[in-house]
């Protein structure tokens, strides 16, 4: 049994959701799902569950999502161990982690690296589109995660890591939140709170030209500090994920064609950091 293919039914044991595992993964959910049938066959055993609703272990996938666990902590426990008797350091990864990006985007990145350099040490260091590319040009990292569309320096590749779309973001009380969901027509008259250019300039100017003529109001505050802002100022929106939703704050998708945000894990072309190479070999594909 390859490892490999170890690795990926554990991370759909653990999700039980084929989409999320793939996207872990960075693969497509039919390649997925080809391999844990061909990992079925070997074992001689259905190991999920599947129907339209959810996906669950039979006692048989239970059984090898424990011992699989253990198997691929052995192994890299092997390699790390062996490792240091050659004298030599665990890998490290230093990954620039983009404010606001999916969580299954850096999660996908370490586990590739740790599929390829098992004990790999990931340092993360936070930022926008903007101080990404400024943590490449210095060498403080050796992939960062940016908002495209992005203008890279000479020297720098960029690959493709994720998309999300966009949908509005207002306090619960907002007569905009009444709507199931939004055209953008609807945001006419209505304060548009946007991070300021100088942190994406040309994603934020696809989001202006996806605007129009709608008035937007730059405003300085964190990522985090989102909510608070839009409770304070309960007459503005912002355009936002899914994920930012939570308490007191309501999230409508856009009818019709909706504005998506697409990632990208950019690196320096003339880098000869294994890890990276390894890591961004496999986003390429």
């Amino acid at each position: 049994m390859e490892l490999r293919l170890l690795r990926y039914f554990v991370v759909v044991g653990q999700e039980l959701h084929f989409g999320r595992a793939a996207a872990l993964l960075h693969i497509s959910t039919p390649t997925l799902s080809r391999q844990i049938q061909h990992l079925e066959r070997e074992i001689g055993a259905p190991l999920l569950v599947r129907n339209s609703r959810c996906v669950e272990l039979t006692p048989a996938g239970a059984v090898l999502l424990d011992e699989g666990r253990r198997t691929l902590r052995a192994a890299a426990d092997a390699v790390r161990e062996t490792r240091l008797a050659a004298g030599l350091a665990d890998p490290v990864l230093r990954l620039g982690l983009l404010n606001g990006v999916p969580e299954s985007v850096p999660l996908g990145i370490e586990r590739l690296a740790e599929e390829h350099f098992p004990g790999c040490r990931i340092i993360l260091t936070g930022g926008t589109t903007t101080e990404q590319l400024g943590l490449l040009a210095r060498d403080d990292v050796d992939l960062a995660l940016v908002r495209t569309p992005v203008r890279l320096p000479a020297g720098l590749r960029q690959a493709v890591v994720g998309t999300e779309p966009l949908g509005v973001l207002m306090a619960e009380g907002h007569p905009l939140a009444e709507s199931a969901e939004l055209a953008l027509t609807q945001l006419a008259g209505v304060e548009v709170i946007l991070f300021p250019r100088d942190r994406a300039p040309d994603f934020y100017d696809v989001l202006l030209g996806h605007l129009g003529d709608i008035v937007v109001s730059e405003s300085a505050t964190p990522h985090a500090q989102l909510r608070s802002a839009l409770l304070v100022r309960r007459d503005a929106v912002s355009l936002g994920s899914a994920r930012a939703a939570q308490p007191g704050i309501a999230w409508r998708p856009l009818a019709g064609e909706p504005i998506v945000v697409t990632f990208a894990a950019v690196w320096r072309a003339a880098s000869r950091h294994p890890v990276l190479r390894a890591v961004v070999s496999h986003l390429q594909r």
